[in-house]
């Protein structure tokens, strides 16, 4: 107790490669087959205690409709009371515990990960959300230890940053966690984000309700018991499967509701954020409302740019993981010279993408991740084919027959208005619009204008007043703003990740930034010598 505990900035967990004849491999593959061979079920768990409702939904894999993986018992508004409950009783026992305490638990839950549960949550993640291994590792192992550790390290920067003292007097601030819960509603596409977006406020003391989406809630499952393992408390985080209209309309109206930890659609968090406006004088302080919601990324090319980097950067950005990335790349726009001379081996190499089960490693593209998602990607691409101002130049064919496949497709349009250039698939589309080499600048320009959204953007140039042009006239188009490089992949404590306009409050997973949102500072003035008269020297006369 008596002690100043330094922590110092952790480095990113290393990225298995998962090649023939290895042991993360063998590992992998025999974790995959465990758990392929049983039906679990998953309960919510409040309290730190397992509910069953009996309500229950199976849960099968994407890529193979008729491989069923779990039944999970789904909860309803008694439950999410119970809940709130739960969160408010457990305040008293986590205000207890030190920040050295509550560090040591998120450290043990990355060094768990690191090691003896990597495998789980890979073979979770892969199973279901249909993530080739790569995808896997870089998700649900890779970036939730980052997340884990880097979050336990901002702690303590926060932590440290005090106000100074003059002579006579003691100035500190203390980082109080909020006065009430925190409601962390997560998305099915990145199991980190799953096991962030509770921890993260967590980590800063407070108690949290998370609802996972019911299409991650398979994996999300394996994190909550990979955090109980580590020693996070009963009733700190309390996992619930449930419908967002059933808890929406208990969690959000309730007076000691004291934050929103999202990720997910731009109507769902409008909906919240205006729910809460409409109540504000129910609360007992303002909630903190952090989202992150989406995006229509782009990439500009300049005609001085090397055709392989942008070759790999369009289609690594455009169909990992099937385009069901906030950050995955959407939109294009490719200057005539660079498209003549790219244009033949994009469609071949598009083409040729080995699309099946995560299970087969030699798999680029899998499944994406339900019916809906299915019907919605068709959807644009049907209206693509269906136009007279776009083509499909590679891919246009689904198939739902096994599982949920979608070939990645590659639209070419001479509208840069096209629907699909300016509004969110979440799925492997790319929309390409060639412009004249000459008109760089007002193509920036265009980019900028088209979409609501500002999440994630590349520049591909080896010109450098072709980038530093770039730079200034997408300003405000990206949170995270690549050159040379695809959009995606950001990595927690290199690129903190957010974005503004309709994209979200841009508060920056992976920072400190995100951490300051879930604490309330008090500060404390302790007077060393205090006057003893109430008259100043300006009051005497001679």
């Amino acid at each position: 107790m008596n002690s100043i505990n330094l922590y110092e900035m952790p480095k990113n967990e290393p990225i298995l490669g998962y090649l023939p004849g290895s042991k993360e491999k063998k590992e992998l593959k025999e974790k995959l087959k465990e758990l392929e061979n049983k039906v679990i079920e998953i309960p919510a768990i409040i309290g730190g205690k397992e509910i069953k409702t009996g309500n229950t939904k199976d849960i099968f894999m994407p890529h193979d409709l008729t491989h069923k993986i779990a039944t999970v018992h789904m909860l309803g508004e008694e439950e999410v009371k119970m809940a709130i409950e739960s969160a408010m009783n457990a305040k008293k026992i986590w205000d207890k515990y030190t920040w050295q305490d509550r560090v040591s638990i998120f450290r043990r839950a990355a060094e768990l990960l690191s090691t003896t549960w990597r495998s789980t949550l890979n073979a979770a993640t892969m199973m279901c959300q249909s993530k080739n291994v790569f995808q896997a590792e870089i998700d649900s192992a890779c970036e939730l230890i980052d997340f884990f550790n880097f979050n336990s390290y901002y702690l303590t920067q926060l932590y440290k940053d005090q106000p100074i003292s003059p002579k006579g007097i003691w100035n500190r601030v203390e980082y109080r966690p909020l006065e009430g819960f925190v409601f962390a509603v997560t998305p099915f596409n990145f199991s980190s984000i799953g096991g962030n977006l509770p921890t993260a406020p967590a980590i800063m003391g407070n108690t949290v309700l998370w609802k996972p989406a019911r299409t991650q809630l398979y994996s999300a499952y394996f994190t909550m018991k990979l955090l109980i393992e580590a020693g996070v408390p009963e009733g700190v985080i309390n996992f619930l499967p449930v419908s967002g209209s059933i808890v929406g309309e208990v969690v959000l109206k309730h007076p000691d509701l004291a934050g929103i930890h999202f990720t997910g659609s731009t109507g769902t968090f409008q909906y919240m954020w205006r729910t809460v406006g409409e109540n504000i004088s129910n609360y007992k302080a303002y909630p903190r409302i952090v989202g992150e919601t989406g995006g229509k990324d782009f990439m500009v090319v300049h005609k001085s740019a090397e055709k392989n980097e942008v070759l790999t950067a369009l289609i690594r950005g455009s169909f990992e993981y099937q385009g069901q990335k906030c950050s995955a790349l959407s939109r294009a726009y490719i200057p005539e010279s660079m498209w003549n001379e790219i244009k033949d081996e994009l469609i071949e190499k598009t083409d040729n993408l080995k699309m099946g089960n995560p299970e087969d490693f030699t798999n680029f593209i899998n499944a994406v991740i339900d019916k809906a998602s299915f019907d919605k990607i068709n959807s644009y691409i049907k209206h693509a084919k269906d136009s007279s101002d776009a083509e499909i130049i590679a891919g246009g064919k689904s198939d739902d027959t096994k599982g949920y496949f979608i070939r990645p497709t590659i639209i070419k349009t001479t509208n840069p208005h096209f629907k699909t250039m300016e509004e969110e698939i979440f799925g492997p589309v790319l929309t390409i619009y060639v412009y004249s080499d000459e008109k760089y600048e007002e193509t920036l320009e265009l980019c900028d204008k088209t979409s609501i959204y500002g999440l994630t953007g590349a520049v591909f140039a080896k010109d450098r007043n072709a980038i530093l042009l770039a730079n200034e006239k997408l300003v405000n188009a990206a949170g995270n703003f690549y050159i040379n490089d695809k959009p995606t992949g950001a990595v927690v404590g290199q690129q903190p990740f957010g974005g503004a306009r309709a994209s979200g409050t841009n508060d920056k997973a992976g920072s400190a930034m995100n951490l300051l949102r879930w604490t309330s500072m008090r500060s404390v003035k302790e007077n060393f010598n205090p006057p003893k008269s109430y008259e100043y020297g300006f009051m005497q006369e001679k």
